[in-house]
């Protein structure tokens, strides 16, 4: 009875002192590939509470070197006393592969986002310049356009120019054959004149030829 009563004893004074040191609490994880049993006190013959699965996270409560046991809260609210050597600083390989799987998953998914957002950019950064080869072009067919009416304006008012110019060589072509004709005309009668003084002459001269003779006999 007196042994039952110092273990229990014992037992609250461990539980005492582990609930004040909770400010103290580090976090330690299940070892080993098997569930470790979570035991009511620091005996193997104690009983089991849980079976803590592999890998779980586990609240270090207190230690107690001695009997190689230290009093843990599993991450389910429950508490007890689980072998030392069962628990580890570092997450299991299997809980660290898994973290790191998530942690590939993530930056793959990132990755992947990254590669539709530059696929994105490259087709709005070809869809831009498109558009810009669009719009020169159109701005050269405008410029073209400008410079055609101005060719075609310059062309009209040469042709107008021409047109004058002919008007006027015509004008002028034609007081030259109005002079020509004037010319002719007054040459004409010039000698018409001429012939009818000639006319008129002659016979005078033939006369006065003959009544000299006459005159000589």
């Amino acid at each position: 009875m007196k042994s039952a009563a110092v273990k229990k004893a014992i037992a609250s004074f461990l539980v005492l002192l582990a609930t004040s040191s909770l400010a103290q609490a580090r976090t330690g994880y299940v070892t080993d590939s098997i569930d470790i049993p979570l035991r009511s006190g620091e005996s193997e013959r104690s009983r089991i509470v849980k079976m803590l699965p592999n890998g779980m996270a586990l609240t270090l409560l207190g230690d107690n070197t001695e009997n190689g046991y230290t009093y843990v809260q599993a991450a389910n609210g429950s508490e007890g006393y689980i072998l030392t050597r069962y628990i580890s600083g570092e997450p299991i390989s299997r809980t660290q592969l898994e973290a790191a799987s998530k942690k590939l998953e993530a930056l793959q998914e990132e990755n992947k986002a990254l590669k539709t957002a530059q696929a994105n950019g490259q087709e709005i950064s070809g869809e831009r310049d498109r558009l810009n080869a669009e719009l020169n072009e159109l701005k050269q067919t405008a410029a073209n356009a400008i410079q055609l009416k101005q060719q075609r304006d310059q062309l009209q008012e040469r042709v107008i120019t021409v047109e004058r110019e002919l008007q006027q060589l015509k004008r002028e072509n034609q007081a030259l054959t109005d002079n020509t004709n004037q010319d002719w005309f007054l040459y004409g009668g010039g000698l018409s004149l001429f012939g009818v003084l000639l006319g008129f002459i002659l016979p005078k001269l033939s006369w006065r030829r003959r009544s000299s003779g006459w005159d000589t006999f």
